[in-house]
């Protein structure tokens, strides 16, 4: 199940992307950017465009998403529509990848701490994991006024800090090219997963070392 099998081993503590890698949200990311797009007079994207888009936080998914040359007024409008319409509609058709729950209760089960560092918005971030998840997820931070955006290592850096673990028992799971420079940045190994918005080529080509096909994959050393 995994490509690089020999560089895992368990940690203590596992700390996850949100979009792509604990919960599939492209179709209501799709329909907000869709629905501010439609709202300001402008065209709207395909699921498979705004698939790409994502990774980079909701100022940069909606600077792709606006055509270009859109004045920068309009483009932050936009964004304002955006993240009003999202909050309100962020679990319309929102669910979680196939085993997700059954990783984190096993993670949970064994002692492990689990935390979301996600370029979601801090509220939008907090409100789905605790949606979702419950206590499965101990920390959730997006990216607010104080912690930067990935491929910032803010996010992880307070993360540990309030769960308590080093860097060096600690590993990040992620779907993209944002999350492996993030883990890099922090000092910390990096888990690509091949269920989220980015192909294993893509990952590969981005640096990934280690690769998991699948949620319970991720958790195959413990079992």
């Amino acid at each position: 199940n995994l490509f690089n099998f020999a560089c895992m081993k368990q940690y203590q503590a596992y700390i996850f992307d949100l979009d792509g890698t604990l919960l599939n949200t492209l179709d209501d990311l799709a329909a907000s950017v869709n629905y501010a797009l439609r709202s300001n007079g402008l065209p709207e994207r395909t699921k498979d465009e705004v698939r790409q888009f994502v990774g980079n936080g909701v100022g940069k998914l909606i600077e792709r998403a606006v055509p270009y040359g859109t004045p920068a007024d309009v483009a932050s409008t936009v964004l304002s529509t955006f993240k009003t319409y999202y909050i309100n509609h962020s679990s319309d058709m929102t669910c979680p990848y196939r085993g997700v729950m059954e990783m984190l209760d096993t993670l949970r089960m064994h002692g492990k701490r689990v935390a979301v560092v996600s370029n979601k918005f801090d509220r939008a971030t907090k409100e789905l994991c605790l949606q979702y998840f419950g206590d499965r997820v101990e920390v959730a931070i997006g990216e607010s006024d104080t912690v930067q955006r990935k491929p910032s290592p803010d996010g992880i850096n307070e993360a540990m800090k309030q769960l308590g673990v080093s860097a060096s028992d600690t590993v990040y799971i992620g779907d993209s090219d944002v999350d492996i420079l993030t883990a890099r940045n922090a000092g910390i190994p990096c888990i690509s997963v091949l269920w989220g918005f980015r192909d294993k080529d893509f990952l590969l080509k981005h640096g990934a070392e280690t690769l998991a096909d699948s949620p319970l994959a991720l958790i195959a050393d413990i079992l």
